[in-house]
């Protein structure tokens, strides 16, 4: 009886503290802004949970009684605060401290989990919109080149930047859109970014292998473009309207966002618009064949929840792009084109008409890229752990019509598919180490459809890789590493062209098909890969940062390099690959110095990088140092493989006194030596090939600025600028065959003016920023400007050669928040 009665009275007690189970939830906030990823935690029952994008957090089975509840994250001061647990629900909200932005931006590219940039030992800087709106750009990658040390991009007019992060570029930088890999046919020299410029709030660079936790294709780095998002009000529709014009090119942008939240749901909608004529300068004048017109679509939706947040969204990019050949007549110097198909001859085409140079018309020898986008991305957390998933479509349609006398007939029709997949499971932190484990890769298919050259074949890959990453930190030390494993297969059929009788075009035909040339024998391989990566970084004070990195990279070649054989009509290059190719591999160490002081913030970082394999383009030359014509009109390059080395540094010193806080003056610099490490070549060719191509010169970036720390009038906090980009000359360059030839230093002058204009009542009524670069309409060419070598004669009558870069440009931006 008595054990029954101890029984009875366990049971009533568990029953009345079952009972008593209540729920604690609340919102965090900073500076009234609701903030995700924050952990809060209850100490005295170690449960933890973190905040959804709409800073909400939520805790079930609390029993009642008093508990010490823990705010951190990122970027923000802990925050403790001790609460009595006795109701149903208990409400619990906080206002949390932001820290020094520069000394706790958070990242979130190339980390396991959103990361303070100064716990990671890999270099990453971080560009925001703000930054990208203070300067012209007529793309996305032009304003990452301007604002990020280190990266630079080969070019094909105004509208085609490909990136390339120190020294090496092409398949070798990963671009991510929302975390999503950006697939468009980016191994061609005129295939640019297809993201919309406008849509973007923030860029994330990754400088240095990135394999880890991208696998293939980031063997130099990575650059994420975040797209941006109005600040959300509940119930309330937000958003802005940008409107920009420049007057070299007369590129008028227009682009409308909106967003709108309800609950636990968010909305976002964006569309955009660009047309621009062709660009000038005062060598050239009017450059023929650089118009453009783009088109772009966005829209997503976010459920947050407490078990996660779930986001779809869907993107369109649409490019119609002219492409320009440089063809010339010989004694005017004046711009021709072509008109024939049969009986072209390059140095004896018709000049160009006066009004065919400046008319937002696209002449008929252009581009049409069309890129969709379809993904989801979802977080589901579990108490002390989650796991994110990213699932995500895309579909690159590429068509470069080059045929003058039947101009509907597409040279270049390609047709890319490629399905993205990427797991992270967040495991549950174990005595103060954080780790992840992840799976991610691709399917990608790419078809020809009904054109008349066929630069490569029609391929599959299947990409497939798995990375464990984790760190620790051990008082003022944070390390971090971990490894990877990969794997890519990549095949094709054979591959048979034929000439249409009709047109005396090539066109795709059948192994059985009469005359019909098998250009791309069938191929099958797999290619494996390790990766890893161990840093640190050593917080000697609060201010002060050493970081140490070493990681080795891969990747895997791309199509163009093994499979290559045919004419890529936009780039007009025949391009030759060759199947035997290994994949690359790296292995790079860094080491940078950060100094946050009182009146300025200084980094230096170094870095060393010795690549395996490395593979790059050389013009063909025949016995007798001839170029090798294949198509005429057009050169010829054959891709190479050799041992390569890289190295240089980067620095800033951004002074901003705190006795003269209205003044800042920024400057960066930027240096990196590629060299060929191919001992049969040097030792037959000496300084023609010690050098790697698309090496950029020695470059020098300063700004002074001056920004009113109060409104004047309706101007709130206006500013007026002044900087300058000095490049040296470029006497380090892959000069064999005449891949390259020297590049002569300039120094642009830039300045610009800004100001946010509010009304009485200091309500924001639109934001404006005039710029000018260029101001003294310098003439120049970059050695990274494909256009510099579209040039048919071995002398000109003004002794220029090539075209030159754009000259002097004024921009008028005005951002009006809705």
């Amino acid at each position: 009886m008595k054990t029954l009665l101890l029984l009875s009275a366990f049971l009533f007690i568990s029953f009345i503290s079952k009972g008593q189970q209540t729920v604690l939830q609340g919102l965090v906030t900073s500076q009234n802004t609701p903030t995700e990823n924050i952990t809060v935690k209850i100490l005295n029952l170690n449960k933890s949970t973190k905040s959804n994008q709409s800073g909400a957090y939520h805790f079930t089975n609390v029993p009642s009684g008093s508990y010490d509840i823990l705010f951190s994250g990122v970027g923000h001061q802990n925050k403790k605060i001790k609460i009595t647990v006795n109701n149903d629900t208990t409400f619990l909200n906080v206002d949390l401290i932001s820290m020094e932005a520069n000394l706790k931006d958070v990242v979130i590219t190339g980390v396991n989990r959103a990361t303070e940039l100064r716990k990671s030992p890999v270099p990453i800087a971080v560009l925001s919109k703000k930054s990208m709106d203070q300067n012209v750009n007529t793309n996305l990658i032009e304003a990452i080149v301007k604002g990020v040390p280190g990266v630079t991009a080969v070019t094909t007019g105004p509208n085609v930047s490909k990136p390339f992060i120190r020294g090496l570029g092409y398949n070798r930088v990963l671009t991510l859109y929302d975390g999503l890999r950006q697939e468009g046919q980016q191994w061609g020299d005129e295939h640019g970014i297809e993201v919309d410029e406008y849509g973007i709030a923030r860029a994330e660079v990754v400088k240095g292998p990135a394999s880890l936790t991208y696998g293939s294709d980031a063997l130099a780095g990575v650059i994420n473009m975040i797209p941006y998002s109005p600040n959300f009000e509940n119930g309330k529709l937000k958003g802005d309207f940008i409107t920009n014009y420049q007057t070299n090119n007369g590129m008028i942008g227009a682009s409308l966002g909106l967003a709108y939240i309800k609950n636990d749901w968010k909305f976002t909608i964006r569309g955009t618009g660009k047309t621009a004529h062709n660009y000038e300068n005062k060598i050239d004048g009017l450059v023929y064949g650089t118009a453009f017109r783009e088109y772009n679509f966005s829209a997503s939706a976010r459920v947050d929840k407490h078990w996660g947040y779930s986001k779809t969204a869907v993107t369109y990019y649409d490019n119609l792009m002219e492409i320009p050949d440089g063809s010339r007549d010989s004694l005017s110097r004046k711009f021709t084109r072509q008109v024939l198909d049969d009986g072209d001859d390059i140095k004896n085409r018709p000049i160009v008409p006066e009004n065919e140079l400046n008319t937002y018309r696209i002449n008929p020898l252009h581009q049409h890229i069309q890129h969709y986008r379809f993904y989801n991305t979802s977080q589901f957390k579990f108490g002390n752990s989650d796991l994110n998933v990213l699932l995500g479509g895309q579909q690159s349609v590429r068509r470069e019509y080059n045929h003058p006398t039947v101009p509907q007939q597409a040279g270049l029709y390609v047709v890319l598919n490629t399905f993205n997949y990427d797991l992270k499971y967040n495991l549950p932190d174990f005595s103060g180490i954080e780790s992840t484990i992840g799976l991610n890769g691709m399917y990608q298919a790419n078809r020809s459809k009904e054109a008349t050259d066929f630069p490569i074949p029609d391929y599959d890959l299947f990409d497939i890789g798995a990375f464990y990453f984790a760190k620790k930190t051990f008082g003022q030390v944070d390390i971090s590493g971990g490894i990877r494993l990969d794997r890519r297969n990549i095949k094709w059929d054979d591959f048979y062209v034929g000439t249409n009788a009709q047109t005396g075009f090539g066109q795709q035909v059948n192994a059985s098909t009469p005359g019909g040339n098998l250009q791309f024998p069938s191929f099958s391989k797999n290619y494996y890969g390790v990766s890893g990566s161990l840093g640190l970084t050593y917080n000697i004070s609060e201010k002060l940062l050493i970081k140490a990195n070493i990681a080795r990279g891969y990747r895997a070649p791309n199509i163009t390099e093994i499979g290559s054989n045919g004419l890529d009509p936009g780039a007009h290059i025949v391009y030759l690959g060759n199947r035997t190719f290994k994949p690359e591999f790296n292995l790079q160490e860094d080491i940078g110095l950060i100094a946050y002081l009182k009146d300025a913030d200084i980094s230096l970082e170094l870095f060393n990088n010795n690549i395996q394999n490395y593979i790059y383009q050389s013009r063909l030359t025949d016995a007798n140092g001839n170029p090798v014509v294949i198509v005429p009109g057009n050169l010829t390059y054959q891709y190479q493989q050799s041992k390569a080395r890289l190295y240089g540094a980067e620095l800033t010193v951004n002074l901003h006194p705190t006795a003269i806080k209205w003044l800042s003056f920024n400057n960066s610099m930027a240096y990196v030596v590629g060299l060929n490490q191919n001992k049969e070549l040097l030792a037959k060719h000496g300084d023609q090939a010690r050098y790697l191509p698309f090496i950029p010169p020695l470059q020098i970036r300063s700004e002074l600025k001056a920004t009113a720390q109060q409104a004047i009038g309706f101007l709130s906090k206006p500013y007026v600028k002044v900087d300058a980009a000095i490049f040296a000359n470029q006497h380090k360059f892959y000069g064999l065959d005449d891949t390259e030839t020297f590049t002569k230093g300039y120094t642009l002058l830039n300045a610009g003016i800004g100001s946010t204009i509010a009304s009485r009542k200091d309500k924001v009524l639109f934001d404006v920023f005039i710029q000018v670069d260029n101001i003294f309409n310098t003439a120049y060419q970059s050695n990274l400007n494909r256009l510099k070598y579209f040039e048919y004669y071995a002398a000109s009558p003004n002794g220029r050669s090539g075209i030159y870069n754009m000259g002097r440009n004024m921009s008028f931006k005005v951002i009006i928040p809705i």
